[in-house]
């Protein structure tokens, strides 16, 4: 390979506005999913802060995170990226929350409205890109795509994880076992059978959030709902703390990259 074209080919990377797909990246995409929803039950109740006000709370902050990261950073940063799938996280629990337990939308409903919802997204963004590859998210417009997939995968993740739960009467250890199964199998989908990359990305990644959901009622419920009754804060504070410290090594990595390459 001529210098060239590696020059070529670090610039496009660059570029690209959200992470390389690696083991780290599925660690820290689960445990975010999973401070979402527990995150979201200790400040909308924990706290008593209530799900609307929490809701918007957490809706500016997400907000204003995107704002920096369209208009200040246009590339991927670990830091900007992961605060804005945290963020996301909650704000996608709090609204699967507040439509079941204060407007009274089934499970049901939400789960098939949001699905539908995704694939007219997913739809949308092919049609206009040509591609839902998100190694080819070099554009304010993609990340746009994007980013708004990622939400209403959140809401529904959490929909979807509390009817296998609660709706269905399935309990949370069962629900962590089902998801994890089917993550399983999309893995040995695309290894084995060779089953298209973007395809079993959008599954995988679809599929961690009712399983982070899931993990995080399983751990945060007490035994007599079916949960091992760890509290709260203890999880987050544990989740999150390897959630900063993944981050980290991420941001010492790609400096070490960017100043390799510069050199």
């Amino acid at each position: 390979m001529s210098a060239s074209t590696m020059e070529s080919g670090t610039l496009e990377k660059a570029m690209l506005r959200v992470p390389e797909v690696f083991l780290t990246f599925w660690v820290i995409k689960t445990l975010s999913t999973t401070v979402g929803e527990t995150g979201a039950d200790f400040l909308a109740f924990d706290l008593g802060f209530g799900m609307p006000l929490v809701t918007l709370i957490a809706g500016g902050i997400m907000a204003g995170a995107l704002f920096m990261q369209f208009s200040k950073l246009k590339r991927y940063v670990p830091f900007s990226y992961w605060s804005i799938v945290i963020l996301m996280s909650i704000v996608g629990t709090l609204i699967t929350d507040i439509l079941v337990d204060l407007m009274g939308v089934s499970l049901i409903t939400l789960s098939i409205v949001f699905s539908i919802t995704m694939i007219a997204g997913f739809y949308i963004w092919y049609k206009k890109e040509g591609t839902l590859s998100i190694h080819s998210i070099d554009t304010a417009k993609r990340e746009a795509y994007y980013w708004v997939i990622i939400l209403l995968a959140f809401a529904l993740g959490t929909g979807v994880g509390d009817l296998i739960s609660e709706g269905l009467s399935q309990g949370y250890g069962v629900a962590v076992l089902l998801f994890s199964g089917l993550i399983v199998m999309v893995a040995i989908a695309y290894y084995v059978f060779k089953i298209d990359g973007v395809i079993a990305f959008w599954l995988a990644f679809i599929l961690t959030r009712p399983l982070g959901a899931s993990l995080g009622d399983f751990m945060t419920k007490p035994a007599t709902e079916g949960g091992m009754g760890i509290g709260m804060l203890t999880v987050n504070a544990l989740f999150f703390s390897v959630i900063i410290g993944l981050v980290i090594y991420l941001t010492i990595q790609q400096k070490n990259k960017e100043l390799t390459h510069a050199s």
